[in-house]
């Protein structure tokens, strides 16, 4: 027999598709949900809407509105700033284990070229394109196959935690904070180090690159909130 290949249940299908309209910009926030119109839009029942929208609510991409019901939660400065601290240790401790290991084995080595220059490419593809979306997937990608290739799985485990929170905000790097391009030379410069089997170089770029990303879309926030507030002033 023929092992089954995981499909995604509706639930998920569901949360894909909001999280998606929010990194995009279509659900900009603040934005009221209405399971009805979410479920009549994506042709499915209320049920998988409303378990899709308990898990954006727990992992903070919801809020609710007093006596509105859910709405997308504006970005929280700090929240995000202590999640990439988190990500920033674990990117390190995983690009140094993966430069470590391409170092003892020759065989990883040239897998890990192989399909890290893959990624490379497809990421740069998609920044060519201009779909954000898409752009975000193959940046998240990038760094799911560090933590797949640095052989601890409990790296890439803890940081799941934290991965639905961060991909909206990766998507707010990409539009406000960091180009495209940018980042995948950042991507690249980070395989390269690892491919040299230089682990101090590789967790280096790689903290370095997630704080970058960081301190880029706080400043980017900061001048938002600042232009936002002057508006409501004048």
């Amino acid at each position: 027999m023929k092992p089954i290949a995981h499909q995604p249940n509706l639930t998920d299908q569901v949360y894909q598709a909001i999280l998606d309209g929010i990194c995009s910009g279509d659900l900009a926030p603040g934005t009221h949900l209405v399971q009805e119109q979410i479920a009549a839009r994506l042709g499915v029942s209320r049920q998988p809407v409303q378990q899709a929208m308990a898990l954006l609510k727990s992992n903070g991409i919801v809020h609710e509105q007093r006596g509105r019901g859910l709405a997308i939660a504006p970005l929280d400065l700090e929240a995000m700033q202590q999640r990439y601290d988190i990500r920033a240790s674990l990117d390190e401790l995983a690009a140094r284990r993966a430069a470590e290991r391409a170092a003892a084995s020759p065989k990883l080595a040239a897998r890990i070229r192989r399909e890290g220059t893959a990624l490379i490419e497809a990421g740069r593809t998609a920044v060519e394109d201009g779909d954000l979306s898409n752009m975000v997937t193959h940046d998240v990608s990038f760094h799911e196959f560090i933590y797949d290739i640095c052989g601890n799985p409990l790296i890439g485990t803890t940081a799941e935690l934290h991965w639905h929170y961060l991909r909206r905000v990766m998507a707010e790097v990409l539009r406000y904070a960091l180009p495209g391009p940018a980042i995948w030379q950042q991507h690249e410069d980070i395989l390269e180090a690892i491919l040299h089997g230089d682990a101090e170089l590789a967790g280096t770029r790689a903290r370095e690159h997630v704080l970058n990303a960081a301190d880029r879309l706080a400043g980017a926030f900061i001048a938002h909130q600042e232009g936002y507030d002057r508006s409501l002033s004048s």
